[in-house]
């Protein structure tokens, strides 16, 4: 990488000396020849070129996942958790660096991203510690007759990935299939590919050839894994759209889908609840160190009427801390979007917000400063006076851009929460232990917080209702899910009986 790039991120950024696809345990040139551009969106700057995998790397590269599996396979569950492990040491190691190359690449603050290198680790060390839980059982039969189930892994899993936390994705993604014995191929997000070349440059070495490979690229790899027949399951994180599209390209081989999607989640705070911890905790629900660009943020916050003026003026005190900034900075706050894209369908719901009659009580522009002119900031925005029939209450936008909406009658304010098609997380504020429960009970949701937001507990379920997602993540349902079940019958008087 060219020194004048570091210089003008401000950053000592390890990039990755492996420009090319990764699998079979080596790197390789893209078929085609196809190179695309990484660029920071935070300063417009090249960070030079990744490769663009299409079909024909494909073939190539599940036909070494499939050689990989079958060695990877047959390695006893405590020594995969012991290169499990290895690798989660690894990337503790590497930690900052890694946050320094994705806030250069996808736009994300450096300081509070240090936690997905962290995060990322944990999972290795947790799923590590159930490859001997994999466990089958025994079933009555007749007295001559021994009947027991097996867990076995699938086969080529592949995991695609978003762009709002690049490395903590490409590697944290790969931690259950490898346990389950399983071979993985990674697609990194192709707007912020770098880190997950940096997954295979530091932990790649550490297992069998084939068992896990990088592609970088875009739609075409994507869909090429999904419809894969060698493919034994598809699993993303994404937006509800790409979600369709995975589970229509998966469908021809009728393969098992695991889907972390979109979310227009609502925090709900009754009329004892503390102003300024629901305050807080909108603001911190909202995730606006990664610009709001979280499936999981709190983006409708409902608050009853008698602490409604309160709530929304504290919010106030709370959102001055998310200032726009150079991510590459330690005391940067706020980051920027991950494109232009992006950048312009923000700024545009913002636009619809006003035109549809909410009002802007925080934010509701762009960044102005010299320094951030030629990246994708927006700053932290608040509406008030929205309807639930609003565009930016009811559909999902990716962005900083929250509304909080007044209510009076419960029933009518769950209705208002329940409608969206949507149902990945909920919070509820109250002091009324019988209320929060019986709203927890009441709102369509697979993740739900009682007086706190946004926090992830690992082997606690997370994943969504309805258009959210199929499958749980981060946690022993999802260790399982990357296996299958065969029975066994074994009669005991042998072949003559």
């Amino acid at each position: 990488m060219t020194d004048h790039v570091q210089t003008a991120l401000q950053a000592d950024i390890l990039f990755p000396k492996n420009r090319a696809l990764y699998y079979g345990g080596t790197w390789h040139a893209p078929v085609k020849g196809k190179m695309g551009a990484s660029v920071s969106p935070s300063t417009g700057e090249s960070l030079g070129d990744f490769p663009i995998a299409t079909q024909e790397d494909a073939e190539l590269a599940i036909a070494a996942a499939r050689k990989g599996f079958e060695e990877w396979r047959k390695v006893a569950p405590l020594e995969r958790a012991k290169i499990l492990r290895e690798a989660g040491a690894l990337i503790r190691k590497h930690g900052d660096e890694l946050t320094l190359l994705d806030a250069a690449d996808c736009g994300n603050p450096m300081t509070p991203m240090k936690r997905d290198a962290a995060l990322a680790a944990q999972y290795y060390d947790f799923f590590a510690g159930l490859v001997t839980e994999m466990k089958g059982s025994t079933i009555p039969m007749a007295p001559d007759f021994l009947n027991y189930t097996l867990r076995e892994p699938r086969g080529v899993v592949a995991r695609i990935v978003a762009f709002n936390h690049p490395f903590m994705l490409c590697a944290g993604k790969l931690a259950a299939p490898l346990a389950a014995g399983n071979s993985v191929i990674i697609k990194p997000p192709e707007q912020a590919p770098l880190s997950g070349l940096r997954v295979a440059e530091l932990i790649g070495p550490l297992f069998p050839a084939g068992v896990i490979s990088i592609l970088t690229g875009g739609r075409e790899i994507g869909t090429a894994l999904s419809s894969h027949r060698d493919i034994a399951m598809v699993t993303l994180v994404g937006s509800v759209p790409t979600g369709r599209a995975v589970m229509r390209s998966a469908s021809e081989t009728l393969k098992q889908v695991l889907l972390e999607l979109g979310g227009k989640n609502a925090l709900i705070a009754y009329p004892d609840a503390d102003p300024d911890k629901v305050a807080a905790a909108a603001v911190a629900g909202m995730n606006y160190a990664w610009c709001g660009q979280s499936c999981g943020s709190v983006s409708r916050v409902f608050v009853h009427e008698d602490i409604h003026d309160a709530v929304v003026e504290r919010i106030g005190v709370h959102i001055a801390k998310f200032k726009p900034g150079l991510p590459t900075r330690p005391e940067t706050t706020m980051g920027a979007l991950i494109d232009k894209a992006q950048y312009d369908k923000v700024l545009a719901y913002i636009e619809s917000g006003k035109e549809e009659g909410a009002t802007v009580a925080y934010g509701g522009k762009s960044a102005t400063s010299e320094e951030l002119s030629k990246g994708f900031f927006v700053e932290p925005t608040v509406f008030v006076d929205v309807k639930q029939e609003m565009r930016i209450a009811s559909e999902e936008i990716f962005g900083p851009v929250q509304s909080v909406l007044k209510w009076t009658d419960e029933a009518a304010m769950f209705e208002q929460v329940n409608r969206v098609e949507y149902g990945l997380t909920a919070a509820i504020f109250t002091n009324d232990l019988a209320k929060a429960h019986q709203a927890a009970a009441t709102v369509q949701a697979g993740y739900v917080w009682i007086n706190g937001t946004s926090t992830h507990y690992l082997g606690a379920p997370f994943g969504g209702y309805k258009q959210s997602g199929i499958g749980r993540e981060e946690c022993f349902e999802e260790l399982m899910a990357f296996t299958q079940e065969k029975n066994v019958n074994v009669n005991l008087l042998g072949a003559r009986a």
